[in-house]
């Protein structure tokens, strides 16, 4: 499969300013651009950036940020599932997983995570894709927010419908280990039903043992 990229760019309104959304960001424009100090739900910083770049290096890997002149303030990743993740079994080109999203805590009340979204999405080449996002509360920051699992869970879902991603069920270990978490995808209009059927064997992958 050929993973064909067209670059979007968006401008959002942000306080006395505004945020440049663009993507999928190529890796040596993102080298240009630090993290904000505020980008730590996944590792410091600096190793976060890293990690991002090295995924804009990956033929599939698309990353959309939103910046500042001087710095990144949020972004998106899709990617295929890490080899280790039970989502990587199916060998399928055409699974991306929504790896992260993350917006910097001065910044999130501006709408930047759909913004994100929406910017990823416009290229119609999404269209040839399954793509899965895993939802697991202790990935959440519900202490910077103040929210329980259940609040943070509705706005999750009401961010990801915002692109049409829905909630489906699976007996993933990792997702039925706490009933906030939830997988949650979009079927893209292009996606051959071989590749559907594949997605639903891996979401019941225990279905053969009652």
């Amino acid at each position: 499969m050929e993973h064909l990229k067209t670059y979007y760019r968006n401008t959002l309104p942000a306080g006395s300013g505004e945020l440049t959304v663009e993507g999928p960001v190529p890796p040596e424009e993102l080298e240009k651009y630090p993290f904000h100090s505020g980008l730590v739900a996944f590792r410091p910083p600096e190793e976060q950036h890293e990690a991002i770049v090295d995924i804009a290096r990956l033929p599939e890997g698309r990353i959309i940020v939103a910046r500042t002149e001087k710095e990144i303030v949020g972004y998106v990743t899709f990617l295929h599932p890490d080899p280790l993740e039970h989502w990587s079994k199916g060998n399928m080109e055409d699974l991306l997983e929504l790896g992260a999203i993350e917006v910097a805590a001065p910044y999130r009340k501006y709408g930047v995570a759909k913004a994100l979204l929406k910017t990823a999405f416009q290229d119609s080449y999404m269209e040839n894709y399954i793509v899965i996002s895993t939802e697991y509360y202790w990935h959440w920051d519900l202490q910077g927010t103040g929210l329980d699992v259940w609040e943070y869970r509705r706005v999750m879902e009401k961010v990801m419908g915002s692109v049409g991603l829905e909630w489906f069920a699976t007996d993933d270990p990792e997702i039925t280990a706490h009933p906030a978490n939830c997988l949650m995808a979009r079927i893209g209009k292009n996606v051959p039903m071989e590749s559907v059927e594949r997605f639903d064997r891996l979401r019941f992958r225990y279905r053969y043992l009652y």
